[in-house]
């Protein structure tokens, strides 16, 4: 719904919530809790002018809600977009004969169109910032020979190398877009730069082509095309050729890609390279949700090489990964093993190994924001020394574990308090009208919820004793915060019915008499009932179902 909506505000109003049945409901029974509500909000049934003025405005609000949800198109549009939805522009074109998919294509095709006005506006920016650092004096020195020039007992750790690119898209057409990108690049105090521009056209939905310009002061002009087609729906092909001029001459260069789904998860790829690098290379990658692996094998001038890598995927909301990988070929070997976690919304913080015969040891610390990518390869020593190899492992996971506790996790923390801040004052307007909402609807349920108890005592029911609603604080490391609850004992005594109270799944927060007293929070309910004259209690997390009563709740008294 937030994507169809792009940054529109969405609507809190939950129409299944306020009439308290399934989201699957039947039209029976809709209309049992709607006569059910109706006889509870009549205007005609209030003598005094200010319930009278109340019951009037809450009696609105059930009819509004069942005239959505009991006609299938408006449903339709409220199930897969809410409220908003009902009120987008480019409704008053759709037939109201059409069925509920023909209902969410034309929403789809009025959201393209959409789409579409705001093209102009949009970019697509990428950028890449890599530092070399050349650290092998920490492990590699001769500390004899140095140590009686200025600065000498220091290590001296350089920046040997940077790189820096960017690039943005912008869109013409609906098929068109234009991509300018750029780069910078200096290695021990020799650099250079280049520039291109491509021009990419969707030809059909098999596939598209694109043609690149380019210019530098290392390599000369550059001409060429890319064209990417699928052959079939799980085969597709792609083509780049280039001609790059330069002072000796012009040099061509051609690669093509064939790709293959082998199963769901499973990918196979032939590539073919011909121009000054040419190779062959095979490869296979397997990507599912808790795993990512990888095997190529490349026979080609100057390297010929095979790689195994490894990635296993963490299930936890900061989406670690452990990953490692062996590659060996005419150069050496090199055994890589590292982490990456995001930290952030946008950011994601990784740490890679390398050992290599005869590379020597580096560290690579990558960070993804947004975005951008900021890379610092670090080269340790030329030569394998345990000692080098131990710190860069361990110093890294040190580094990540002091700044996670002293910045990360507060800086998290305070965003996470603003952002609820600020979702609090948006709201609060809103939500001072929800509260006198509620206040009305409890003094409006008096009368029936008198008439209910007096119903249950006589036949040893259901009981509602005291019922409450919002953020508990259970766990004794947050004994400081404050609990922020509401009363609901008159609310879900008047929706008990013959001894037996029955919510949904839906927040609780829409429930007549009921509103959200801590916005962006979780949220419980809290239950202690009486039935055939013996306590019980229950506590029921905000959008899970509770069905009352239940042996389960029964509190023992001899405990």
């Amino acid at each position: 719904m937030a994507a169809a909506f792009g940054d529109e505000e969405i609507d809190n109003d939950d129409y299944y919530s306020l009439l308290n049945v399934r989201r699957e409901a039947t039209q029976d029974e809709l209309k049992a809790s709607y006569r059910r509500l109706c006889m509870l909000y009549h205007p005609d049934k209030h003598r005094d002018p200010e319930l009278k003025h109340q019951a009037e405005r809450l009696f609105n609000l059930v009819h509004q809600a069942y005239e959505v949800l009991s006609d299938p198109q408006s449903r339709a549009i409220y199930d897969i977009y809410g409220k908003r939805g009902l009120e987008v522009e480019g409704w008053e074109v759709v037939e109201r004969k059409r069925t509920p998919a023909e209902i969410r294509e034309e929403f789809e095709r009025l959201q393209r169109e959409r789409e579409e006005r705001r093209l102009q506006q949009r970019t697509n920016p990428k950028g890449t910032i890599s530092v070399g650092v050349d650290a092998t004096d920490l492990f590699d020195r001769y500390d004899e020979e140095y140590e009686d020039m200025p600065g000498g007992g220091f290590p001296q750790i350089e920046i040997n190398r940077m790189h820096i690119s960017q690039s943005i898209e912008a869109p013409l057409t609906s098929r068109d877009t234009a991509i300018l990108s750029g780069s910078l690049s200096t290695q021990n105090g020799n650099g250079g730069g280049t520039i291109n521009l491509a021009l990419r056209r969707v030809t059909s939905s098999k596939g598209w082509g694109e043609v690149e310009l380019g210019a530098g002061d290392l390599h000369g002009p550059l001409f060429g095309m890319k064209i990417f087609r699928n052959l079939t729906p799980r085969c597709f092909v792609t083509t780049q050729c280039g001609l790059q001029f330069s002072s000796r001459g012009i040099r061509p260069g051609l690669t093509t890609v064939l790709a293959r789904h082998l199963d769901k998860n499973t990918m196979g790829y032939l590539q073919w390279r011909w121009g000054t690098q040419s190779a062959m290379n095979t490869s296979i990658v397997r990507d599912t949700k808790t795993s990512h692996f990888t095997f190529a094998l490349q026979l080609g001038i100057p390297h010929s090489f095979m790689m195994l890598s490894y990635q296993y995927k963490f299930q936890d909301e900061d989406q670690t990964r452990l990953k490692g990988s062996v590659k060996t070929g005419f150069f050496g070997t090199v055994v890589e093993y590292g982490a990456e976690r995001k930290i952030s919304q946008h950011s994601i913080l990784g740490a890679t190994v390398s050992v290599g015969v005869p590379q020597g040891v580096s560290l690579k610390i990558k960070l993804n924001r947004a975005s951008q990518t900021y890379f610092f390869p670090i080269h340790l020593t030329d030569q394998l020394l345990p000692s080098a190899v131990f710190y860069a492992t361990v110093a890294p996971i040190l580094f990540y574990l002091a700044m996670h506790r002293l910045i990360i996790k507060p800086y998290l923390n305070a965003q996470k308090e603003h952002e609820l801040e600020k979702q609090r004052e948006n709201s609060a307007t809103d939500i001072a009208k929800k509260k006198q909402e509620s206040e009305a609807a409890v003094r409006l349920m008096q009368e029936s919820v008198r008439r209910i108890i007096e119903a249950e005592e006589a036949r040893m029911g259901l009981i509602i004793v005291n019922a409450w609603y919002g953020k508990f604080v259970t766990d004794n490391s947050k004994k400081h915060e404050r609990a922020k609850v509401i009363d609901v004992t008159v609310p879900l005594q008047c929706l008990v019915k013959d001894s037996k109270l029955i919510l949904t799944e839906a927040s609780k927060s829409g429930l007549p008499g009921f509103y959200d007293p801590c916005v962006g929070e979780e949220k419980s309910i809290k239950v202690l009932y009486q039935f055939r004259g013996v306590l019980h209690q229950v506590l029921s997390g905000d959008t899970e179902p509770l069905r009352i009563p239940k042996q389960s709740h029964r509190i023992d008294l001899d405990t």
